[in-house]
């Protein structure tokens, strides 16, 4: 007999060589049917694995994300194997479920794809799920595995790189992929399938390899959820950022300034201008100091930190001089200027903490392929600031930190969201500088600042910056969409690396922990993030014009300037349209710029010294005094901007 572990904390006594099946129907028939994937000691497995040992098993259903991925990546396999049919001699690479859905990258060789395909292949998926096969894993040797895929140099790749006795294939229906396993018991699970767009990618990401063509699909057990879910995509199609951005002529991108150098026009830098006012008033408040430090920076400074060793090949190249041996990098981070600014002085246990703040544009280069609006690019500013303090004042600094980011958050709007707290990867200590007391010291304090302020957290293992590391919150946006906004860090080994010091109470020098942190994360993702959560209607403290005043003809034009007088009085950022245009035209455009407030002037108001509200969106509010509209404007923004 084994002992079984479930979830619940309760143990039950199996016959060796059980499933994770025959458990599910131990418990209920109903949760057998719903069963689709499993973990055995937190490694996934299929529902059909005998089980050996005493152990803990986790039961996923379609509504697990673990139980998502196994399906995705199930589909996968099929969306292969229709390839492999509909394009005989086609190269399959690699085909991994991902955050929504799965892709498969192709060698096609002779033939031609194109989304004209789409419907061809999902028909081929569907007619294989269909049959109902089995996934069936089996263990292959090197040699075998190499003879079977000696006309793929790319799967020939993978292999080699594998040790023999740790390669498996899974097999159903007629087909046969090199796989790790993770999946669904038999492909009539699938039953409503779609492929999702057609696109280039490099073989393993290299853009110094061959070019290959990646099939995106998503897949679900019900029509009904791919229904829903194509529902989805179109409202995330008219609240994409970047045709937002566009029409609210916010940003744009020029190829000859260059890819991924966004240039903000007149009313994005506005909008920026306020976040970064509103982050900065409450920076203030929590006793940080605004720095500034250059775009560039000695190539040495970044050898220091360990910068450039993790970022320096795949990054910017180095800027020569004139002077022999002298070299130059555009910053990649900011953290490495302010320990030297931390180093400029003589620090006492009495000074600290020592709270720096910059909005800082930093410079990473993003392969072509991965640059996507705002969200990807390769000049970006950051809300960072960086926090030196006694080992003493860490985890209440680094609770405060914690409210500040709350505070930006709730401010904004975004409500639904969970923290990661992200730890290193003890398989691969190779990718972190620093020793392990210190690493597990920061760990520590993090997991303990989250459990204090009561923070819906998951800890994941292999996810901390190579310095330290961190909690990242992982907001979900008004399409239900997942985002990491915002990061706090703790970090022991830069002040190590830059030899920082303070001077205790018992007159001995001592080294200051350092804490990470950036709300927004950078301006352009958050203002990216804020498009497509808000649709473009932002919180009415955040817009860069509040209210669009229309005059129904330029007889009126004298009492519109004087309106927009009186609400500059009020502090309420106003422009008025005075063209020759129908009163008509002028409001579907202020709606379409999503104006929250448009003031029509005419006669009837000028007669009464008052004006005509209409709400973005049609809702009228009649006509009022100014005094009457500014106070609802007052309690608008009372409503959305949180007290710090």
């Amino acid at each position: 007999m084994i002992q079984i572990t479930l979830p619940d904390g309760s143990v039950k006594a199996f016959e060796e060589n059980v499933t994770p099946m025959d458990v599910a129907k131990s418990i209920s028939e109903g949760l057998a049917r719903n069963v689709i994937s499993a973990s055995f000691n937190g490694t996934t497995v299929e529902t059909v694995t005998p089980l050996t040992t005493d152990g803990a098993l986790v039961l996923y259903t379609w509504r697990d994300g673990n139980g998502k991925q196994a399906f995705w990546h199930s589909s996968a396999h099929v969306l292969a194997q229709a390839l492999e049919e509909l394009y005989p001699g086609a190269k399959l690479t690699i085909g991994p479920a991902i955050e929504n859905g799965f892709y498969y990258d192709v060698d096609f060789g002779e033939h031609t794809i194109s989304e004209k395909d789409s419907k061809r292949i999902e028909d081929k998926m569907l007619e294989i799920a269909r049959g109902k096969h089995d996934f069936k894993m089996r263990s292959v040797s090197k040699a075998d595995a190499l003879a079977l895929y000696k006309d793929n140099e790319f799967k020939a790749e993978l292999i080699e790189n594998l040790e023999d006795g740790t390669i498996t294939f899974c097999d159903h229906s007629t087909f046969t992929d090199l796989c790790r396993g993770g999946h669904i018991p038999n492909t009539g699970i699938i039953k409503a399938v779609k492929v999702t767009s057609i696109a280039g990618a490099y073989w393993r990401g290299d853009e110094n390899k061959p070019q290959l063509t990646r099939v995106y699909g998503i897949s679900f057990p019900k029509q009904k959820e791919l229904k829903e879910y194509l529902e989805l995509l179109e409202e995330a199609k008219k609240r994409d950022h970047r045709k937002l951005g566009k029409e609210l002529e916010l940003f744009t991108f020029s190829q000859k300034v260059g890819q991924g150098l966004p240039l903000w026009l007149p009313k994005g830098a506005a909008l920026r201008e306020r976040l970064e006012n509103f982050l900065k008033a409450a920076q203030k408040k929590a006793g940080y100091d605004m720095v500034v430090s250059p775009h560039i920076g000695q190539k040495e400074l970044y050898v220091t930190s360990g910068h450039y060793a993790k970022y320096g090949e795949d990054s910017f190249q180095p800027i020569t001089t004139p002077k022999d041996d002298e070299e130059f990098l555009l910053k990649p981070m900011n953290c490495p200027h302010h320990c030297e600014m931390y180093n400029s002085f003589q620090w006492s246990y009495k000074d600290l903490p020592v709270r720096y703040t910059e909005f800082g544009t930093v410079y990473r280069y993003e392969q072509s392929g991965e640059l996507h609006g705002l969200t990807r690019v390769r000049g970006f500013t950051q809300d960072d600031a960086h926090i030196f303090c006694t080992p003493e004042q860490l985890d209440a600094e680094f609770k405060n930190v914690i409210d500040l980011v709350l505070y930006v958050f709730g401010s904004l709007g975004f409500e639904n969201f969970t923290a990661q707290v992200s730890l290193r990867d003890p398989e691969n200590p190779d990718k972190y500088i620093g020793d392990v007391e210190n690493w597990e010291k920061a760990e520590q304090a993090i997991i303990n600042a989250a459990q204090d302020k009561g923070l819906d957290f998951v800890i994941e293992e292999g996810e901390a910056a190579f310095y330290g590391p961190k909690l990242d919150f992982m907001v979900k946006d008004a399409l239900g969409r997942k985002w990491q906004l915002g990061t706090i860090q703790v970090d022991y080994n830069l002040p190590e690396r830059f030899e920082l010091t303070y001077k205790g109470s018992d007159n001995e020098e001592h080294r200051p922990v350092m804490i990470h942190r950036a709300p927004f994360g950078s301006m352009e993702r958050f203002v990216a993030l804020l498009l497509e959560h808000t649709g473009g209607n932002f919180p009415i403290w955040l817009m860069p014009v509040q209210v669009k005043i229309l005059s129904l003809s330029e007889k009126y034009e004298k009492y519109s300037e004087k309106v927009l007088n009186l609400l500059e009085n009020h502090e309420i950022r106003a422009l008025v349209d005075h063209r020759n245009e129908t009163i008509g035209k002028k409001i579907r455009e202020a709606e379409m710029q999503k104006y929250p407030y448009m003031l029509i002037i005419g006669e009837h108001e000028e007669k009464e010294g008052k004006i005509t509200v209409r709400k973005h969106g049609g809702e009228d509010l009649g006509m009022i005094s100014i005094e009457a509209f500014a106070n609802i404007i007052n309690e608008d923004i009372s409503k959305t901007l949180k007290s710090f």
